[in-house]
């Protein structure tokens, strides 16, 4: 790499010279100083000096980007010289000071021709430095995977091209592409990730199915968000918040499909998740708002056995629910289970 670098640089050797002129030349602007600044830095391989020239300068995030003469490069010497900047910002401390060195980097691969699988081991190596990229990330890194699953290859075939850069797939690169690709209204494709991910040997987390499940719930996709629910409990052993589970069980609710909701409820439950009252509450008032008082006072009575008592209005709501459809028996069963728990 270095024999390589070293020879491709043997065109840059003015720069050498030149670099202690750069301040006094008037005909280069601030952003071309910088530029040839960043060059001078790697040719002479003083890559850290990067950052602080990039955070002495307002010329940082503007166009063009003052890596773009990494494009003159063939593309494995491009990708091998950002891998060293990338290596030697490792040790830098505090951490976030290369911030703007990342940003730059990033934004300028993402825009490149092949950008992947570069600019995830760039947003890799910006997010384990306590880094947020800049919010046009999103965009760009959405429609950068979209351009390549869009040549039919395989969401973990792309993740694991990282390994030819020397670079593994994680769950902090790949919860970024997702929650990228639901902001983008690609919450299909950030499905497909999810699901990708196990295949380029990254176990998906909460955070994994949380920035597919929020969306979906706000878009009603209760069936898709169930099966979700199911894959992340039974397959990966993973224990939902309990914030996801009413948004879940929320969303089922706004679709008036209570016996899916229920059903949610007895798969967590078997599966040693715990459901809280809100969950419980919020079901038994979806079941009387559809008229299924007897289902409600299922509901209630396993609610009542987990220790918990609904609302007063809801408990009323039941007994009188259950009596207009002519189910007494169960009606005085139910208000006298309500008077045990009071008592």
């Amino acid at each position: 790499m270095a024999i390589a670098i070293t020879k491709r640089f043997t065109s840059l050797r003015p720069f050498r010279h030149s670099i202690l002129h750069f301040s006094s030349s008037p005909s280069l602007s601030s952003a071309q100083l910088l530029q040839e600044s960043i060059k001078a830095a790697i040719e002479t391989k003083s890559y850290q000096q990067i950052p602080e020239l990039l955070n002495a300068s307002k010329e940082s995030h503007q166009n063009p980007s003052p890596f773009s003469f990494l494009s003159t490069f063939p593309e494995k010497l491009r990708t091998q010289i950002i891998d060293e900047i990338l290596q030697n910002f490792i040790p830098l401390r505090p951490r976030y000071l290369p911030r703007a060195a990342y940003s730059s980097l990033l934004s300028y691969t993402l825009q490149s021709p092949n950008p992947l699988p570069l600019a995830l081991a760039i947003l890799q190596r910006t997010l384990r430095s306590g880094c947020v990229p800049v919010p046009q990330t999103h965009l760009l890194l959405s429609s950068a995977w979209l351009d390549r699953r869009h040549q039919s290859h395989p969401v973990s075939e792309i993740l694991l091209e990282m390994q030819s850069i020397g670079y593994r797939a994680d769950c902090g690169t790949c919860n970024y592409l997702i929650s990228s690709l639901c902001k983008v209204d690609q919450s299909t494709e950030a499905v497909q990730v999810l699901k990708g991910m196990a295949g380029a040997g990254c176990i998906p987390d909460l955070d994994s199915y949380g920035y597919v499940i929020g969306p979906m719930c706000k878009l009603r996709r209760t069936p898709n968000v169930v099966e979700l629910m199911k894959d992340m409990v039974a397959r990966f052993g993973l224990s939902p918040r309990q914030e996801m589970v009413v948004k879940v069980l929320g969303a089922i609710r706004s679709r008036k499909d209570m016996w899916r909701g229920v059903e949610m409820i007895e798969f967590l439950q078997s599966n040693g998740v715990y459901v809280g009252f809100e969950s419980y509450e919020l079901v038994v008032k979806g079941c009387l708002e559809c008229g299924e008082f007897v289902l409600a006072g299922k509901v209630t009575i396993e609610m009542t056995k987990r220790g918990f008592i609904p609302y007063i209005r809801t408990r009323q709501k039941v007994v009188e629910g259950l009596a207009s459809a002519g189910k007494w028996e169960f009606a005085y069963s139910v208000r006298q289970r309500f008077a045990e728990l009071k008592s």
